[in-house]
Protein backbone atom coordinates (compact mmCIF):
# COMPACT_ATOMS: atom_id res chain seq x y z
CA UNK A 1 0.00 0.00 0.00
CA UNK A 2 0.88 3.53 -0.90
CA UNK A 3 -0.14 7.15 -0.49
CA UNK A 4 -3.10 8.78 -2.22
CA UNK A 5 -4.56 5.16 -2.45
CA UNK A 6 -1.55 3.33 -4.75
CA UNK A 7 -1.37 -0.33 -4.20
CA UNK A 8 0.40 -2.89 -5.84
CA UNK A 9 -0.85 -6.48 -5.99
CA UNK A 10 0.33 -9.67 -7.87
CA UNK A 11 -1.96 -10.33 -11.32
CA UNK A 12 -1.57 -12.80 -13.94
CA UNK A 13 -1.28 -10.75 -17.88
CA UNK A 14 -1.69 -13.46 -20.52
CA UNK A 15 -0.05 -16.28 -18.80
CA UNK A 16 2.77 -14.16 -17.22
CA UNK A 17 3.06 -13.07 -13.53
CA UNK A 18 3.06 -8.81 -13.42
CA UNK A 19 2.96 -6.09 -10.56
CA UNK A 20 -0.55 -4.41 -10.85
CA UNK A 21 -0.28 -0.92 -10.27
CA UNK A 22 -3.87 0.20 -8.89
CA UNK A 23 -5.05 3.82 -7.44
CA UNK A 24 -8.16 3.76 -5.59
CA UNK A 25 -9.09 0.34 -7.28
CA UNK A 26 -8.57 1.41 -10.63
CA UNK A 27 -5.43 -0.47 -12.72
CA UNK A 28 -2.77 2.11 -13.80
CA UNK A 29 -0.26 -0.26 -14.82
CA UNK A 30 0.78 -3.58 -15.22
CA UNK A 31 4.27 -3.72 -14.94
CA UNK A 32 6.89 -6.72 -15.41
CA UNK A 33 9.67 -5.16 -13.07
CA UNK A 34 9.93 -3.27 -9.60
CA UNK A 35 11.59 -0.85 -12.10
CA UNK A 36 8.47 -0.18 -13.73
CA UNK A 37 6.38 -0.22 -10.73
CA UNK A 38 8.70 3.15 -9.94
CA UNK A 39 7.89 4.76 -12.48
CA UNK A 40 4.21 5.09 -11.21
CA UNK A 41 5.01 5.28 -7.34
CA UNK A 42 8.11 5.88 -5.13
CA UNK A 43 8.95 2.46 -3.64
CA UNK A 44 10.04 4.38 -0.30
CA UNK A 45 6.47 5.12 0.66
CA UNK A 46 5.08 1.63 0.20
CA UNK A 47 4.54 -0.43 2.62
CA UNK A 48 3.19 -4.61 2.83
CA UNK A 49 0.01 -4.54 4.81
CA UNK A 50 -0.22 -8.39 6.31
CA UNK A 51 -3.81 -9.29 6.95
CA UNK A 52 -4.74 -10.71 10.70
CA UNK A 53 -6.71 -13.14 11.60
CA UNK A 54 -9.83 -12.29 12.81
CA UNK A 55 -10.75 -12.26 16.70
CA UNK A 56 -13.99 -13.88 17.64
CA UNK A 57 -15.15 -12.76 20.99
CA UNK A 58 -15.64 -15.76 22.61
CA UNK A 59 -11.75 -16.47 22.08
CA UNK A 60 -10.80 -13.14 23.68
CA UNK A 61 -13.65 -12.71 26.57
CA UNK A 62 -11.92 -12.66 30.22
CA UNK A 63 -12.39 -15.37 32.27
CA UNK A 64 -13.02 -14.36 36.06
Amino acid sequence: MGPDGYDIVPAFLDGRQVLRVRRNGEVIADCLSVEAVARHVDLADLCEVIPLPRRTADRWAAVP
